[in-house]
């Protein structure tokens, strides 16, 4: 069903200059719900309000964050109830900081590792090479098939 074209409405491409994203981000987000389908103009071009922009505002700005898809789903499936509580999100919001924790943990043993490893190397010309042999593990050798 086409409408006329609502004093404030704005296009597609609009959107997305104003919210400095990608045209295909917007269809993505409307393709697995996380935006609703807009209403077309006469011409049949979608139009988007503000609370459009708002909305898609508030999923790039949790993804910028970390939010995955189902976390931002969550918070927004909230939203949209009307009748989430803070306690709500803040669990919502501590679930995504553990697992943010734990990547940074993870990013850490790994720049300990790769450090560990970058230092036996004496970085010449030398055939044999400490990263490798760390990276092909004990198993390796020398003549690689």
């Amino acid at each position: 069903m086409a409408i006329t074209k609502a004093r404030g409405a704005i296009r597609r491409g609009e959107l997305a200059r104003r919210a400095g994203c990608n045209i295909e981000t917007i269809r993505y987000y409307e393709k697995i719900g996380l935006l609703d389908t807009p209403a077309r103009s006469d011409a049949g071009h979608r139009l988007y309000e503000g609370e459009d922009e708002a909305r898609l505002n508030f999923i790039l700005r949790g993804r910028e964050l970390g939010f995955s898809i189902d976390e931002l789903r969550s918070l927004l499936s909230l939203v949209d109830s009307g009748n989430h509580t803070c306690a709500e999100v803040l669990a919502l919001t501590r679930q995504h900081l553990a697992s943010v924790q734990d990547k940074i943990a993870d990013l850490q043993r790994l720049e300990a590792t790769l450090g560990a490893i970058a230092d036996n190397c004496t970085g010449d010309r030398a055939t044999e090479c400490p990263v490798i042999d760390a990276l092909w593990g004990s198993a390796r050798s020398h003549s690689i098939v």
